[in-house]
């Protein structure tokens, strides 16, 4: 079997982007729309600036936040790991067991 590049995997997709200053409920309904279940932040040059994922809602509802009012960059993750499109599958499962 090859081994195909991160890249290569996900060549054909459109990752599902909002800037910061968009609310968590805003970031939810847009996951549920596009059955994804992550929200990659992204500032005005599209640098990614954090990732706002499913289990943080989570987090978010069990603390008492509203969810129309927390803004993303209140509880993304900031600054997440990346590997390089030229990265493996296997290279990502290597970072994710460190």
């Amino acid at each position: 079997m090859p081994k195909r590049t991160l890249g290569e995997i996900v060549h054909d997709q459109t990752p599902l982007t909002l800037p910061p200053e968009a609310s968590v409920a805003d970031a939810c309904a847009a996951m549920y729309a596009r059955r994804v279940g992550a929200v990659l932040v992204t500032g005005d040059d599209r640098q990614l600036l954090g990732i706002f994922t499913g289990r943080d809602a989570v987090r978010l509802l069990a603390e008492g936040l509203d969810a129309k009012t927390t803004r993303l960059d209140a509880v993304m993750t900031r600054n997440p790991t990346t590997l390089p499109p030229s990265a493996t599958a296997m290279d990502a499962l290597h970072l994710l067991c460190l």
